[in-house]
């Protein structure tokens, strides 16, 4: 069994829900946010598509303002930076929309790797 990363955030969401493995997922989110000190706190409560609504939001504002802390973030996660160096930065919003997309991935990797190998 190995791990096959989501094509989409809807996809990655979906594949978290079905391993029931969400709340493992907003866990390691709120974890992860706070070890970067730029702490969020997802209910247990919220549903994939307001995290993925609430979590653009964050990153875009993360971007726009506190790009220190952005870049921080990324490291504690763990996001490759390849990947992050080959988004188009020319727009702002799909920009934090591809970078949302790439801490899930990191994150849902974490937990799944967890889950299976525990």
């Amino acid at each position: 069994m190995s791990f096959v990363p989501p094509i989409s955030t809807d996809a990655l969401l979906s594949e978290a829900e079905r391993e029931e493995l969400y709340l493992k997922l907003v866990e390691q989110l709120n974890k992860d946010f706070n070890l970067a000190n730029d702490p969020v706190d997802f209910p247990r409560s919220t549903s994939p598509n307001e995290l993925k609504i609430q979590l653009h939001e964050k990153i875009y504002r993360l971007i726009q303002y506190k790009f220190a802390e952005y870049l921080n973030l990324l490291y504690i996660i763990d996001v490759p930076e390849n990947e992050v160096k080959s988004l188009d930065g020319s727009d702002i919003v799909e920009l934090s929309q591809q970078v949302s997309f790439l801490i899930l991935k990191r994150e849902w990797q974490k937990v799944w790797f967890r889950h299976k190998f525990s």
